[in-house]
């Protein structure tokens, strides 16, 4: 999802949005500025005021996002376009019901911007972070989702857990990492970030570069927990009739696992004949929009075209 800069801390929490890529959204994604548009992940709502402030006046935006608190902070910035935005606390996996819901289509454009944005990272009451102690949660939706890492973690057999931190974390020591979790549990359950992120640490050993190396186990569990994968090819597979000619859908992917969904979601669109793709390549930021956000650095950007 987008990210988010710290700002002074106040009595609220407060954040400058920084949405990525939004120059190239803004170009591959707007073709008809009297359209409607679909941001299905909203966020903190840093491209949907990007896109308001580009569409026309007869253009409207419909914002959607499972996090009920991201929401009512995007709510909060796009006040001044409240004639010409709504938002629905919804997953996105929903979205063709939430569309037939809303009379809102055909759409001009849709964009998705997934994963997880610094509002959750940096909560530690939200439990995404390595630094941050925290309860083991990882929920988008706390209200709508009984599942939570720990429950993961010191519940599920080594064989899932082993299974998970392969294919959800790409983690290539995911046998042992099962194992060692296992041992461990049978002493102490795992209930903070800090907990689970120490004794990875002392088990891995020390982090290398910039990667912690408990990161790809506690990815693992987030995209468990949220049902991220599933979520991401379900919403896109719902999206496409939804789509008018000339109309463009937008993903912006964080990791090999989405990317690798949206590449084949967008190739099987291709394939049938059903649109052309705008973007060939994925689109990278650029090195000052990294050198100014970090967390930018893996975003890619791929956009194809319905005829």
């Amino acid at each position: 999802m987008t990210t988010l800069l710290a700002q002074r801390p106040t009595m609220q929490e407060s954040y400058a949005h920084v949405p990525v890529l939004t120059q190239e959204v803004l170009e591959h994604l707007v073709t008809n500025k009297d359209g409607l548009y679909l941001d299905a992940t909203i966020g903190l709502g840093g491209h949907s005021e990007a896109l308001l402030k580009t569409i026309s006046a007869q253009g409207k935006l419909l914002g959607m996002d499972m996090d009920p608190e991201a929401l009512q902070m995007a709510a909060q910035r796009l006040k001044p376009y409240a004639g010409k935005v709504r938002l629905v606390h919804e997953n996105f996996r929903n979205l063709g019901q939430t569309l037939e819901t809303e009379k809102f289509f055909p759409l001009s454009g849709a964009l998705f911007d997934l994963g997880v944005s610094s509002l959750q990272f940096d909560k530690p009451s939200r439990g995404f972070s390595l630094q941050k102690d925290g309860p083991l949660d990882m929920r988008l939706d706390p209200a709508g989702n009984p599942l939570t890492a720990a429950r993961i973690l010191n519940e599920w057999p080594k064989e899932q857990l082993a299974m998970l931190f392969k294919e959800f974390g790409e983690e290539p020591r995911s046998a042992q990492a099962a194992r060692w979790i296992i041992e461990r549990r049978a002493d102490k359950a795992f209930e903070t970030t800090l907990d689970l992120a120490r004794f990875l640490e002392s088990k891995f050993g020390r982090r290398q570069g910039d990667i912690h190396p408990a990161t790809r186990i506690f990815m693992a569990l987030r995209i468990a927990v949220n049902r991220e994968l599933e979520n991401l090819t379900r919403g896109m597979e719902s999206i496409f009739p939804y789509i008018a000619s000339g109309g463009r859908i937008a993903v912006i992917s964080f990791h090999s696992l989405e990317d690798r969904i949206v590449k084949h979601v967008f190739n099987s669109f291709i394939a049938q004949g059903d649109c052309r793709a705008v973007t060939p390549t994925p689109l990278r930021p650029a090195p000052t929009e990294v050198a100014l956000n970090p967390r930018s650095r893996s975003a890619k950007l791929r956009v194809v075209e319905k005829k």
